[in-house]
């Protein structure tokens, strides 16, 4: 299931070389020191500017710092106006500490091929529906609720895809981006590379309503095996983050319009309304959505070699 993503060249006449996007971590600058300093200002513009900014949407929407008092589009702006200094702070670790285009974070081609993101939306969003949403109603429907709301619905909408986006591509470009590019400096074994994103992304998802609900169970079904390292996986197999870009936001928007848990951590005026959070049915929803999301994706690992390559005389030495 290996795929090609990109063929350089050395030079005007030496022979084709493969590419990874986990190979381009050693384009552009890429000393050890480079990667903890944009760590910190990836994390710095993340928890503390971000946080700050979240800070700042409560008080203009609720007057008070406590978002609790806010309504469900009013909680959704402030959970996500962390995530727009987030993906800022990304950009400029990549551009400038590394001295490349942000785009390496996704492939080592020159042009990301959006297809392939929304055949990995297609391939999630399909068994999320099916086992997640419908799967769950059908074992619980007295847990479905309709909601009547639907003119706050269609407003929330376009709010929800947009920002939706911004937080999962921005979650992909770091976890399975930076960080997966990062480790790969200390050590290109596989196994390796997937568990550290996959470690890394739980921590974060540990203070989430879910866990405290759910348990070990939860935390390793829903953020240490997928996304975390499933997705990470299929990311290393394919040679770029294309598909998990897809995928994350095929679960999260999912979750924001059509699914949403009473007492989650992103609570939202979504169609339907879950009021009770069924840990075991979600981890064993996760097992069987996994393989039928690989049944769909896998077709797409031998895809063909349509977009220009990056060539490896564009690469900038290690300093």
């Amino acid at each position: 299931m290996r795929n090609n993503t990109t063929k350089g060249k050395q030079g005007s006449g030496a022979e084709a070389k493969d590419s990874t996007y986990v190979e381009a971590a050693r384009w552009g600058k890429h000393r050890g020191w480079r990667y903890v300093l944009g760590l910190v200002i990836i994390l710095f513009a993340w928890l503390v500017v971000g946080s700050s900014a979240s800070v700042l949407v409560a008080f203009a929407l609720g007057g008070q710092a406590d978002p609790s008092v806010l309504s469900p589009v009013e909680y959704y702006l402030f959970v996500m106006a962390s995530f727009l200094f987030f993906f800022v702070g990304v950009l400029i670790a990549v551009s400038l500490v590394h001295r490349r285009h942000p785009r390496t974070l996704i492939t080592a081609r020159e042009r990301i091929d959006w297809h392939r993101v929304g055949h990995g939306f297609v391939a999630w969003f399909v068994p999320y529906c099916l086992i997640g949403g419908l799967g769950q109603y059908l074992f619980y429907p007295d847990t479905f609720s309709f909601n009547s709301n639907l003119i706050t619905f269609a407003l929330f909408v376009p709010l929800a895809l947009v920002l939706t986006a911004i937080q999962t591509t921005t979650e992909e470009l770091f976890f399975r981006g930076y960080v997966v590019q990062g480790a790969s400096l200390i050590w290109s074994n596989r196994v390796f590379l997937a568990i550290v994103p996959a470690v890394i992304f739980t921590l974060p998802h540990l203070l989430n309503p879910e866990v405290s609900a759910g348990g070990w169970l939860t935390v390793f079904s829903n953020y240490f095996f997928v996304p975390g390292l499933v997705w990470t996986v299929v990311s290393l197999i394919d040679g770029t983050t294309e598909l998990a870009i897809g995928v994350h936001f095929a679960n999260n928007i999912g979750g924001a319009l059509l699914f949403n848990i009473t007492g989650s951590a992103l609570p939202s005026p979504a169609l339907f309304t879950i009021s009770e959070y069924h840990a075991t049915y979600g981890a064993l929803a996760v097992l069987v959505a996994v393989p039928v999301f690989l049944a769909i994706a896998y077709q797409v690992f031998n895809r063909d070699e349509a977009a220009k390559p990056v060539f490896q005389s564009h690469r900038k030495s290690r300093r």
